[in-house]
């Protein structure tokens, strides 16, 4: 399908102005727009007949659609995208619509869950939609952790921080986990959580995967050298030591070695999946959402999510701020209070912080 750029490009001044006007007059009302209603406020003087044939190469190219054969035309979601990534006028926040949201965040309280619903409602309140509000992780030391499987490609990993804090992540765990061997992860990270992060733990699981790996490549080294043994896919997760003439080996030690060998690619293997384990961990999808409506809404057509990240001191994202509803936003209002809440919000999180 061709770009809505280069769509874009290929229009005249006359069928941009015709799209854009339907689009704002649909945006602002919500109903069809037809060609006699558009030469009124077209820049040029034009017949009704040539701006419905302006219309019917429009909805060609995919841009409009007509709802019933005798109505005016609508914007189609690619005309919407293309209207919001090329052509959309992006507003001022309002002075009263700024003093609603500022008015939500004063104070001293330094809760940040209770600021960031209070946020919610004020961004819900504003703008007259559901609002979103993404709640940052927390970077405090751990006390526990515990996996819990949902379904075969769904798991919760619940985190029980030093500062009483507890938070629960969603994330998709790796192919053939089962409910036994989350466990047994959970059990090997908290012998080593002492107050650490979720990274420094990632840190401890990258040193032992590496001390592993080395001693593995000191047992091995002998038997490859003598030719009595050879690496498979070498340097790779995979890899595997494939052992040649095991007669060879008998009586003098050899096989005691392999035995190593063999314990110690179970313990990486081992350390290797909870390592990718502590990664989901870190990248799973934070379960305290704000959202005025169920996550259905996502999946259905007829809505739009406006959305802006915040950021820390450190310019990191740490979460979202955002507003969902109809694809008929008032996307020119609606852009700047998002952006505008998400700056207020990473500066109030920094201040805290």
């Amino acid at each position: 399908m061709t770009k809505t750029s280069d769509v874009l490009e290929s229009m005249n001044d006359r069928s941009r102005e015709v799209f854009r006007r339907v689009v704002e007059s649909y945006l602002e009302n919500g109903e069809p727009v037809g060609s006699r209603t558009l030469t009124r406020s077209l820049s040029e003087q034009v017949s009704a007949a040539t701006v419905r044939n302006v219309m019917q190469d429009l909805e060609y190219l995919g841009l409009l659609d007509s709802p019933h054969i005798s109505a005016g035309r609508v914007p189609t979601q690619r005309g919407l995208r293309m209207f919001v990534d090329s052509l959309l006028e992006v507003d001022d926040v309002a002075v009263t619509d700024r003093e609603k949201i500022e008015a939500t965040v004063s104070g001293n309280s330094t809760d940040v869950t209770q600021l960031l619903d209070k946020v919610g409602s004020a961004l819900s309140g504003v703008t007259q939609s559901a609002s979103l509000v993404l709640t940052p992780k927390h970077e405090a030391g751990l006390r526990h952790i515990e996996f819990v499987s949902l379904s075969p490609d769904r798991a919760l990993v619940v985190l029980v921080f030093s500062d009483g804090h507890v938070e629960n992540r969603l994330f998709t765990p790796p192919p053939g986990q089962t409910p036994s061997s989350m466990r047994e992860a959970a059990n090997f990270l908290n012998a080593l959580i002492e107050g650490r992060t979720l990274g420094e733990l990632r840190g401890v699981i990258g040193e032992e995967i590496t001390a592993r790996r080395q001693e593995i490549d000191s047992l091995a080294h002998a038997l490859v050298e003598s030719g009595l043994a050879v690496w498979d896919n070498s340097g790779e997760g995979a890899e595997r030591l494939i052992v040649r003439g095991r007669a060879n080996l008998l009586g003098e030690g050899g096989e005691e070695e392999i035995d190593r060998i063999r314990t110690l690619f179970d313990d990486l293997e081992r350390k290797r999946d909870i390592a990718e384990f502590l990664d989901l961990t870190q990248d799973g999808d934070g379960v305290r959402i704000f959202i005025g409506s169920e996550n259905k809404l996502f999946s259905l057509s007829g809505s739009s999510l406006v959305v802006s990240p915040y950021m820390n001191a450190d310019r990191k994202i740490i979460g979202a701020v955002g507003v969902i509803g109809p694809t008929r936003l008032n996307y020119g209002r609606i852009v700047p209070i998002v952006d505008y809440t998400a700056q207020l919000v990473g500066r109030l999180i920094s201040d805290r912080n």
